[in-house]
């Protein structure tokens, strides 16, 4: 499994770099360092990619950059709109690899799903994308970029408000790049975005969870959990054999929630399998003395899947066991179903 943190080349890229990063590198050529956050101003605030045009720094500086570096934003590939306002995008990494993410509106919220590697190796047994397996994690730098890329196609007026770790790949199993990522867009001299504007969505996996706990990120979390027992998880999520569902709560249990932030649970519904009355029940018990809410999330098909869609009665009643319960539950009816954008079915051909 390859991982190239120079982008397949040589040269930094610099869209990876935090503020005081950038300030470090200009002072190892010879800058004082607020030459670094006059970098950083150009690269995450004016969107600009040619160091050599950055006319604030000197020439001499700009020159040695760019015998060291670059800025280094994917190619938007593809774009594919759905009927329901979202879009598919593919981009297009240096090593040819080839990742997804969705642009999501809804009202005046416009959020971006990202993806943290190409593919994903957990291999859920209702995921699309699990069937590809895993090829690489993305470095910091690709997984920015989704957003970097996404912003610069935007059209006048427009701007994301909202960034969910959601798309291609488990965001905890490749920790060091996805926190550096949230790093990057949370701090007010990089892409500046709120910590309550961002969600990291995870299969369960305990000892990142408790990692993140301590980093002090104060971003949302999302646990996907599907199911209410261990041995109908053991089989819809074969990460449940190494953390169990007892594990993976007491660790959401200690997880520092910040004042009126709500854990998110994600239960996908899978007819006859984990939609009857007593799975909501049990689903109320075990989330007791979690500040929670739950997105359930009606399966989205795919070819060759051995699931289905419960029928919409079911599907409500399911909601209303969990609201008879005191429990926050809302069904999210993915977008992009009609693109192959939707919850669960991300997928791209991994290069040869």
């Amino acid at each position: 499994m390859s991982s190239p943190e120079t982008a397949g080349s040589a040269l930094l890229n610099l869209l990876g770099f935090l503020p005081i990063e950038l300030e470090s590198l200009v002072e190892s050529m010879g800058a004082p360092g607020y030459r670094g956050r006059q970098l950083a101003d150009w690269i995450y605030k004016k969107d600009a990619t040619d160091l050599r045009r950055m006319s604030n720094l000197p020439r001499e500086l700009r020159e040695e950059l760019a015998t060291r570096a670059f800025v280094g934003v994917p190619e938007i590939e593809r774009r594919t709109p759905s009927a329901d306002g979202s879009e598919k995008l593919v981009f297009r990494l240096e090593d040819g690899a080839r990742v997804q993410s969705v642009l999501m509106p809804d009202g005046d919220r416009l959020t971006l799903c990202v993806s943290t590697q190409v593919g994903c190796g957990f291999g859920c047994a209702f995921c699309y994308t699990g069937t590809m397996g895993l090829d690489r994690n993305l470095t910091a730098a690709e997984i920015v970029g989704q957003v970097a890329g996404v912003t610069r196609a935007l059209s006048p007026g427009q701007r994301l408000t909202h960034i969910v770790y959601m798309g291609m790949g488990e965001p905890l199993a490749n920790y060091a790049a996805t926190v550096k990522s949230l790093r990057l867009l949370t701090d007010p001299l990089a892409f500046g975005l709120s910590p309550r504007r961002i969600t990291v969505s995870t299969v369960g996996l305990v000892s990142g969870i408790e990692r993140l706990a301590r980093e002090g990120l104060r971003v949302n979390l999302a646990i996907s959990l599907h199911a209410t027992d261990n041995a109908t998880r053991d089989r819809l999520m074969p990460v449940n054999k190494g953390f169990a569902i007892e594990e993976l709560l007491a660790a959401c249990k200690r997880f520092p929630l910040p004042f009126r932030q709500r854990m998110t649970f994600e239960y996908v519904l899978l007819a006859d399998v984990n939609d009857s009355r007593q799975d909501a029940l049990r689903l109320a018990r075990l989330l007791k003395g979690i500040r929670a809410k739950i997105n359930l999330i009606p399966f989205n098909d795919w070819e060759g899947s051995a699931f289905s869609r419960p029928p919409l009665p079911r599907i409500l009643a399911f909601q209303a066991a969990l609201l008879e319960q005191g429990i926050t539950a809302t069904v999210r009816w993915s977008k992009g179903e009609d693109i192959g954008a939707a919850c669960g079915q991300l997928r791209e051909a991994v290069p040869a």
